[in-house]
């Protein structure tokens, strides 16, 4: 995995496993605001075959208002992207890691944020642990 995001890979479908990851999401505080069907965009778009690939924007509004409270620029880093993509019997489930995408704030906005970042960390790393401990 990238340094910069937490996976794990669970056995199903991926709209099966889309619906455990909306519902371990609900329960740390967020919610799924977009939705973006990779491949069938891309087929739409540019032709071009993809595997079952989607990306949701998760939001906890609650964090969101707190940083976007110190900085109205932080939305730029709004919303959280989860990955889920499809390998055959299993779909990777990939979520940024909030630490290091307020890792390129201001520093005056870091110090205003310090606790947040590791805050939507821990939730989501609940989340995950959440879909793991079902699977």
């Amino acid at each position: 995995m990238a340094p910069y995001g937490m996976q794990i890979t669970l056995p199903g479908s991926l709209e099966e496993i889309k619906a455990r990851v909306v519902e371990a999401l609900k329960q740390q505080g967020f919610g799924v605001l977009t939705e973006i069907d990779v491949q069938k965009t891309l087929k739409q778009k540019i032709g071009v075959d993809f595997e079952p690939y989607l990306i949701l924007g998760a939001c906890n509004p609650q964090l969101a208002h707190r940083a976007l409270s110190a900085d109205r620029s932080i939305g730029l880093l709004l919303p959280c992207n989860v990955v889920l993509r499809s390998t055959g019997e299993t779909v990777e489930v990939s979520i940024l890691d909030p630490e290091v995408m307020f890792s390129v704030a201001e520093p005056e906005t870091q110090a205003l944020l310090a606790t947040l970042p590791q805050a939507a960390k821990t939730r989501l790393q609940n989340a995950l642990a959440t879909l793991k401990n079902q699977g």
